[in-house]
This record gives structure tokens, sequence and C-alpha cells, in this order.
């Protein structure tokens, strides 16, 4: 049974999760989907994308397979992982990625919704970046892509606590570009599709290549970057990264010493 379902119209292309019996959680195995499906789009010319869950879901996405998640002193969030090169084919897709959001986002999928480049949501849709929970330190590229779609401000409060935003609150804060009602979303969504498929597809690409550059124009000297890694690795090595799993696992509250 394939973890996602791919299907092409009139130049729109869809991909829809489809792996309800772990509310679709990015494993590798649905992320090698992803990348693959993302890759055929590419190759058939396609002018949008459209990513989406199944209709009536409650979860979206539930966000990184945490039985993947690496053991204590390695990287969660490498470079090479599958999440990451997945993000990266969405940021690299010649064609507009509209996410079409009913349900709630967690997770590894948060920044997955967010790194599209369009956002439509019905009023069940809500959005949590959970890291902290589970005592994982989060990639700087992956805070780099909050911090372009809600600001440094936002993006602080959620990574710091944790807590869903509703779909109101998301559009007030720039999470959706359009809320709409549950009834309209689909055909909302795939109008706009639509309209981005009428328009020239060579310009579409090239301003969108031109806006990932642009946002991406931060550079860091090699002593930041370095210590970045060594902030990071101090999370990842540390006692209450194992704690977050272990809590995770046994469905308990973590108990987190800052160690």
């Amino acid at each position: 049974m394939p973890l996602i379902i791919t299907s092409l119209d009139d130049s729109i292309g869809t991909i829809m999760f489809n792996h309800p019996a772990t509310r679709n959680s990015l494993s590798s195995a649905l992320l090698e989907e992803l990348i693959e499906a993302f890759q055929a789009f590419a190759r058939s010319k396609v002018r949008a994308v459209v990513l989406r869950a199944e209709p009536g879901v409650k979860v979206w996405s539930s966000g990184l397979h945490i039985e993947e998640l690496p053991v204590s002193g390695r990287d969660p969030l490498s470079y090479n992982d599958p999440l990451e090169q997945a993000l990266r084919e969405i940021q690299h897709s010649p064609a507009p990625v509209i996410a079409m959001v009913e349900g709630s986002v967690w997770g590894g999928a948060c920044d997955l919704s967010f790194t599209c480049d369009i956002a439509i949501g019905c009023p069940s849709a809500s959005f949590a970046i959970t890291p902290a929970k589970i005592g994982v330190p989060y990639n700087s590229s992956g805070i780099m892509h909050f911090m372009n779609v809600v600001g440094p401000r936002i993006a602080r409060e959620m990574f710091f606590t944790a807590q869903p935003i509703g779909a109101d609150r998301a559009l007030q804060v720039g999470i959706l570009n359009h809320l709409v009602p549950t009834e309209e979303l689909e055909p909302h969504t795939y109008d706009l599709a639509r309209q981005i498929a009428r328009n020239s597809p060579l310009a579409i690409s090239v301003i969108k290549e031109q806006l990932r550059l642009l946002s991406n124009s931060h550079p860091l000297s090699p002593e930041t970057f370095e210590r970045i890694q060594g902030l990071r690795r101090s999370a990842y090595d540390s006692a209450d990264y194992q704690e977050g799993k272990n809590a995770f696992f046994a469905k308990r509250r973590p108990v987190f010493t800052g160690k």
C-alpha cells in the first residue's frame, strides 16, 4: 500500500498522504515516496502541486516518526536526513507547492507546511512545532523557515511553548494565506492552483528561485556555524534528549533536568 497517492490533472499535480495508521507520520519510507513524487512532477513539468491529506482527517500529519530518531550522540536532523531532503525538494520544485491543510499539523510536518509556497486551511487546521517536548535541538535551516514565515517573535513562541496555533491566529500571523470553510477548502485550493497554472511557468520558476535565494541570504561566519553546531550537539548528547524519547514511548510526561 503506497504511503502517498499522486495524481496529475491539467498540469496540476496532487500528493496526498495515505498512512492513517500513523496519522501520516513522516517516516523515512513516506518521505522517500514524497521525494520521488516531486521529482516525477518536475520531469512532467507540472505547473502547480497540491500537498494534502485525505478529506475529513483530524491530523494532517503527526510529524517525524519518533521511533526513527537516532540514539543520543547523533544529529537527529542532519543535512542528509529524509525530512531535510524532502524540504529541499519542495524548495527546489520549479512549480509552486500549495499546502492544503485540514486538521492539525505537528512537529516536522509543521516545517513541511511552512516550506510550501502557499498554505490554505480550514477551521480545523492548527500548527505546532514540538521538538522542545522531546528534547530535540532543531536545526538552523528549519528555524529559518519559521522566521521567514512568521518572524522571530512568533517563531520563539512556537518553539518555546510547543503549543498549537489555531486556524484564526494562523491566518493572522501569516502561516495561512487563506482560511476558508471546510466545504470550500478543496475547490478554493484547486482554483488557486489553476490560476497559477495559467501563468508563465518559466517566469514563476525564476521568481520562486529568486525568493528562495533572497530568503536564505543570511551568511554565517565559520565561527558562528561551529558555535551553533556545538550548541545543538550539547542537546542531542544530553540526558534530556534520551528522556524525551523514553517518555514518548512510555506515554508519560517527560521530566527534564537540563542536563
